[in-house]
């Protein structure tokens, strides 16, 4: 059995996660999933305020007031981010780290100093627009999502804080845990995770891999998602 916590990504939250739920019960693991300030189940507490570091907060509260150590962490897209302030903080908790099709930031790095001054701009805008300047409005799912997984997805998301993606990371730990890197091949245009993907292969340290899915895999093949995360944590 592992202890296995979830870093989701951006617009998302515990919610979308449901598919894994029962694989994750099966395989006898204990799984938690946090939402942040501001989505999901705790979108009422929506403020611009809320930043990179609130949401780190949100899942290191997990890990200390569950007192869980050999910890598994997820990270998925924005989640990459978050997860990487996690490990750096407790480091002690945390046995590996599987970044799925998510950022990997380096110190001193935002996510939008990581999709790129094109993307940032067009995100600023729809803020600008629609987002009271502070909310980034909600990004398409992927093209191959089933039908009724997007009737139940679109309704869930919420807009995402400016602020989340603005701050830049600071790293401190001398030690990184264990790193993976689960790469989705079916990404479209504008991909902006081949980059970590490309990283992971030549950087000591980690270990890559594939799926042949689009972004969300937690939603589109799920079996396949938790068949892979398997062999991950089974690897020595």
């Amino acid at each position: 059995m592992a202890s296995i916590v979830l870093a989701h990504g951006a617009w998302s939250a515990a919610w979308a996660w449901k598919k894994m739920r029962p694989l994750m019960r099966a395989a006898g693991h204990e799984f938690f999933s946090p939402t942040y300030t501001g989505l999901g189940e705790r979108a009422h507490l929506a403020r611009p305020e809320i930043d990179l570091s609130t949401h780190i907060q949100d899942v290191l509260s997990v890990l200390e007031f569950e007192d869980l150590k050999d910890v598994t962490l997820l990270g998925h897209s924005y989640g990459g981010m978050v997860a990487t302030g996690v490990a750096d903080k407790a480091a002690d908790r945390i046995a590996r780290v599987v970044y799925i099709d998510a950022f990997a930031p380096r110190d001193g790095q935002s996510l939008f100093d990581l999709v790129g001054p094109k993307a940032e701009a067009n995100m600023r805008a729809g803020a600008q627009k629609e987002g009271d300047g502070w909310k980034l409005p909600l990004n398409p799912m992927p093209p191959d999502t089933a039908p009724e997984d997007a009737a139940w997805a679109v309704p869930r998301r919420r807009p995402q804080p400016i602020r989340t993606f603005e701050q830049k990371i600071t790293l401190q730990s001398q030690y990184a845990p264990a790193r993976h890197y689960i790469y989705a091949k079916k990404n479209g245009p504008g991909d902006v995770f081949r980059q970590f993907g490309e990283r992971a292969k030549s950087e000591a340290g980690w270990r890559y891999y594939e799926i042949d899915a689009s972004h969300n895999p937690h939603i589109t093949c799920p079996d396949v998602l938790m068949a892979l995360l398997t062999e991950i944590m089974a690897a020595k």
